[in-house]
């Protein structure tokens, strides 16, 4: 395995996550990994289901930093943890995830889109009264939109996330469809000196891909962007370094050398 850190990585922290920080470092350290970045979820203002718990995607940043710690000094000397966050973006809510993103000493941070005005494509109603090359496109153009207006996170998470839901997922879906969106997005990230997730977790939804995209990640590169994080997504142990060999081979095709690490918010480069 030539990829030896997972920088995108759930605990029970978030709302979604079945494993304790203490259970998926001692699984890393299992699989022979040298470093893992917890990176738990914060969405503000996320419109959860009545049956939903209704701050299950609001962090608890005290306490699931007094636990990385913790584990740190436990399991000192056989794998570095990496204390991040995958902050959900929304342009209403700039102000807010920027004083958030300052208020902690981050090691890395994922920008996502979890939701698109209001919506999280992940439920059906998202596609409703729409066919789904409008709703992709919606999704993107909303993503555009966030990273023109904030720059407080170290790389773009799952870029075409939506997919994943879609009523076809990524069956009737191509880069080229929505190319001139995509290209603003990818210069922008390049211009902002912003990484692209490679993120393995589209294997698991049923596309049989990394979101985003061969093709969206094979632009990046042409468009000059260099920085290239690579995150399982893993919510459980199991999940941990999931088709992480599939996600080298396309780097490494594609053309590139390396991929990244950030602690304190600083890139680090490893080669695949």
């Amino acid at each position: 395995m030539p990829i030896s850190a997972d920088t995108h990585v759930h605990s029970t922290y978030s709302g979604d996550g079945k494993a304790t920080i203490d259970e998926m470092v001692q699984k890393a350290i299992s699989l022979g990994m040298k470093q893992i970045c917890f990176t738990d979820h914060n969405d503000f203002d996320y419109p959860y289901l009545p049956e939903e718990k209704q701050d299950m995607f609001l962090l608890n940043t005290d306490a699931y930093l007094f636990d990385l710690l913790r584990a740190r000094e436990k399991y000192d000397g056989q794998i570095k943890i990496l204390f991040g966050v995958e902050l959900g973006l929304v342009p209403e809510l700039k102000r807010k995830n920027l004083i958030f993103a300052k208020g902690h000493e981050f090691d890395y941070i994922i920008g996502s889109s979890h939701l698109c005005h209001g919506k999280d494509p992940y439920y059906a109603s998202f596609y409703e009264g729409r066919t789904e090359k409008e709703a992709y496109r919606e999704y993107f153009e909303s993503i555009l939109e966030n990273v023109k207006g904030y720059t407080q996170y170290d790389v773009y998470g799952h870029l075409d996330y939506v997919v994943r839901y879609g009523p076809t997922k990524n069956q009737n879906y191509s880069y080229a469809d929505h190319a001139d969106v995509i290209d603003e997005i990818l210069k922008t990230l390049i211009e902002n000196e912003k990484g692209l997730e490679v993120n393995t977790g589209g294997f698991r939804s049923g596309i049989a891909a990394t979101n985003p995209c061969r093709e969206i990640v094979k632009r990046y590169k042409e468009l000059g962007g260099e920085i290239i994080t690579i995150g399982s997504d893993a919510h459980e142990t199991k999940y941990l370094q999931d088709h992480f060999t599939d996600a080298a081979d396309m780097l490494k095709e594609i053309g590139f050398q390396y991929y990244t690490v950030f602690e304190n918010r600083l890139p680090e480069f490893f080669k695949l």
